[in-house]
């Protein structure tokens, strides 16, 4: 007989509590202390021994432990979209390793019930990385602020006696109770009460009768399954019911019908030869059969781009023979645009499924799901939701969110609510809890969401003459947009609205886009939330890729709306661009969204879409430019003859900027000064600026060009005023709490 050390990972829960995890077998207790959970553990491993003939194997020789912390920026997401917060947060995961008997080296991470193996020591590091970055990819905020609760592990050992002739065989093992390879890529569901962190109900109220046709096409007729939805229709909360019922029911008739869940990257990520992947697919399959399963895949349009260059020879192909001969059963969720894609990119594949339609819910069902989900605040998270906030989120969310459906919009929605309340202590969420939620999250301001709020014209309009100079047809223009999105007649269907700022360099168009942002979408924001893509980087056909992707590829334009849904779109130099781009850009202009080659939707009806264009600037006089009809017919004419008239049709406004005079350049500087004072080097020292009238005509003179404008004005501010600042500054770093004044003298700064 030798004795053999099985690790196991303990936290300590608090003064009469003790959780401890298995480390090669992931079986949890909760004990009162770290001696009674090792008597469990042994017991539970004897137990095993005298039901199977031998102990699981461990391959570690000296195991140990080390907690990784690792930077992760949580992400909200809706549907296609996605909402990064601004700051990361660490994350502590705990990680046992070591060598291993056959001279390797093997990691485990029992948090998420995955191991690998290794074979150099300098491959540790980056790959337990990987691992956390992957597994929290599509994890929620709230998921991966549960790992925090876990406090400080430590490793301990339940030591048992093995005989040394004992032999292990893995693989009756892993069929008997491991699946190793679905235990290392899949997760059973459904969750046991103590794996759930999501704090979100999983009910699918009012879709009783997709959830029994459902089950009937699982249990029954035993068949590949597809549930077929918009975003936020409940497809998700749909499969979890449908599981619960059939896993219950199994048990009651001993069937043991069992499912697991996976994301398809997971097969590939792991991978580094040729043919791994394959090898896992086959293993897993092996697994399921064994274990009766049925493999609920995460994003199943997934499976056509992981795995080769195309659908062709990705994992769905690979899969196509197994489901001709009946040897795996598959369960997804999809969009009709993906479902779309995918029967035109693999047929084969989407032949095996049978389809459960998901119709959208009317307002009273909508109505009803929402009252269900107060009462699940109310009695599980202790937070009421006030009857009226529930009013104002459904209008909130119908008028701003019309991309995607209820529930699951609402449901999302109103959880993000209630975690802020609990986080913050407070038991009641208002009417007025709900509309400061809703502009944190969307930067929209208080006006627009509350009906009550009258408009006030002239208190915009000064807020644009602030930054915006010598453009009044532009401010015009900003308000009538802010008037239509007030009144709710700004079509729902389309982006907000879609502009082509016409005028000659350095007048403020960049400047105006800015503005425009930072009052539609800035509320609580730092940065005024402006994508600005430059247009002159893609001048050549395929430069289309990188401006709205292709395939398996995101490009830039909806990568940066992904991650920021509500903003001003700002696309510089629009004619430098290839036609090709105009032709992408047609139905974003026209119906608000883009669909990929994979049916993935990217939507652009909560931003307004700015393209700036010189074209017609040249034939203009460079000074004193009226907005005139006979002026701007010369730049529409010249906008006509290069544009396609299919494009300019779907354009809401063509917003033409006149050139800058000398008393508008002037205002820009003293605007521009303004902003110099509050530069950290002055605040910090507690100094206050005052500029002679000299010198702020002398930087008016030499900053204004007639042909560039405005333009060179942050240069001739940058090396009259910024760098002899700076120089004097390092030569008085004493000087502090004083009033300077700058004047100008045979064009050198003098400060006194």
């Amino acid at each position: 007989m030798e004795k053999k050390d099985y690790p196991i990972l303990c936290f300590e829960l608090g003064d009469q509590a003790m959780l401890g995890i298995m480390v090669n077998d992931y079986y949890q207790v909760v004990q009162k202390d770290v001696k009674a959970v090792k008597s469990v553990l042994k017991n539970y491993i004897q137990k095993e021994y005298k039901k199977f003939g031998y102990y699981p194997d461990l391959y570690l020789t000296e195991p140990k432990l080390k907690v990784f912390s690792i930077s992760i920026r949580p992400v909200y997401r809706t549907g296609s979209e996605s909402y990064p917060l601004s700051y990361k947060i660490d994350v502590p995961i705990p990680v046992i390793y070591g060598e291993t008997t056959d001279g390797g080296y093997e990691c485990y991470l029992p948090l998420f019930k995955q191991s690998f193996r290794y074979f150099d020591t300098n491959q540790f590091k980056p790959l337990v990385t990987h691992f956390i970055n992957n597994y929290f990819t599509n994890s929620t905020p709230e998921e991966i602020y549960e790992y925090l609760r876990y406090p400080t592990p430590s490793m301990d050992f339940v030591t048992l006696k093995v005989k040394e002739e004992q032999t292990f065989d893995w693989f009756q093992w892993s069929t008997q109770r491991g699946f190793k390879t679905l235990n290392r890529l899949t997760q059973q569901v459904p969750l046991k009460k103590g794996e759930k962190r999501n704090t979100l109900p999983e009910m699918a109220w009012e879709r009783e009768e997709e959830i029994q046709e459902l089950i009937d096409k699982l249990l029954i007729s035993n068949t590949n399954v597809l549930v077929v939805g918009a975003n936020g229709a409940g497809k998700s909360a749909v499969i979890t019911q449908a599981v619960k019922h059939i896993t219950t029911k199994s048990k009651a008739q001993q069937i043991e019908k069992t499912f697991w869940q996976i994301m398809p990257q997971r097969i590939t990520a792991s991978a580094k030869y040729l043919g791994e992947w394959q090898e896992s697919v086959e293993l897993l399959i092996e697994d399921l059969i064994a274990a009766n399963g049925v493999l609920w895949v995460d994003q199943i349009i997934q499976l056509l781009m992981s795995g080769g260059e195309g659908a062709e020879d990705s994992i769905a192909a690979f899969l196509i023979p197994f489901l001709q001969q009946g040897k795996i059963q598959l369960l997804g969720e999809v969009t009709p645009q993906e479902l779309e894609s995918m029967r035109r990119l693999l047929p084969d594949f989407i032949e095996y499924f049978q389809l459960v339609q998901l119709k959208a819910l009317t307002e009273k069902q909508v109505q009803t799901i929402l009252s269900n989900f107060s009462d699940h605040a109310k009695e599980r998270l202790k937070v009421q939701i006030d009857t009226n906030a529930l009013t104002q989120s459904y209008r909130l969310l119908l008028r701003h969110y019309p991309y995607e459906a209820f529930p699951g919009k609402g449901i999302k929605f109103l959880g993000r609510c209630v975690n802020y309340a609990q986080l913050h202590q407070l038991t009641t969420l208002s009417q007025a809890d709900i509309v400061d939620s809703f502009i944190k999250q969307s930067g929209l301001p208080e006006i627009f969401l509350r009906d009550e709020i009258k408009l006030p014209v002239q208190k915009i309009r000064q807020h644009f003459e602030q930054r915006i100079i010598g453009q009044d047809a532009v401010i015009e223009q900003f308000c009538n947009i802010i008037k239509i999105y007030k009144a709710g007649l700004n079509d729902p269907n389309k982006p907000i609205s879609t502009m082509l700022f016409a005028g000659p360099t350095g007048v403020g168009k960049t400047a105006s886009a800015k503005a425009l942002s930072q009052y539609f979408f800035g509320e609580g924001k730092k940065e005024p939330p402006l994508i600005r893509i430059d247009m002159s980087e893609f001048q050549h056909p395929n430069q289309v890729i990188r401006f709205i992707g292709i395939g398996k590829e995101v490009g830039q334009l909806v990568k940066s709306v992904r991650e920021k849904p509500f903003a001003v779109v700002l696309l510089d130099e629009v004619e430098k661009a290839h036609p090709s781009i105009f032709d992408a850009l047609l139905t974003v202009l026209d119906e608000g969204i883009l669909v990929d080659h994979f049916g993935r939707l990217t939507n652009f009806r909560n931003t307004i879409i700015i393209m700036t264009t010189n074209l017609g600037a040249s034939n203009q006089r460079a000074i004193g430019l009226k907005n005139t009809t006979s002026d701007t017919a010369k730049y529409e004419s010249a906008i006509g003859r290069f544009f396609r008239p299919e494009f300019v049709n779907r354009i809401d406004q063509v917003v033409l900027f006149r050139s800058l005079e000398k008393s508008d350049v002037k205002q820009i500087l003293l605007k521009e000064l303004e902003e110099l004072k509050q530069r950290e080097g002055f605040v910090k020292q507690h100094l206050t600026l005052d500029f002679s009238p000299a010198l702020i005509q002398y930087i008016a003179d030499i900053g204004f060009n007639a042909k560039y404008g405005a333009r060179p004005l942050q240069r001739a501010i940058e090396q009259t005023v910024t760098t002899p600042m700076a120089n004097w500054l390092l030569s008085n770093a004493d000087v502090q709490h004083r009033k300077l004044l700058l004047d100008i003298d045979e064009g050198k700064l003098v400060i006194s």
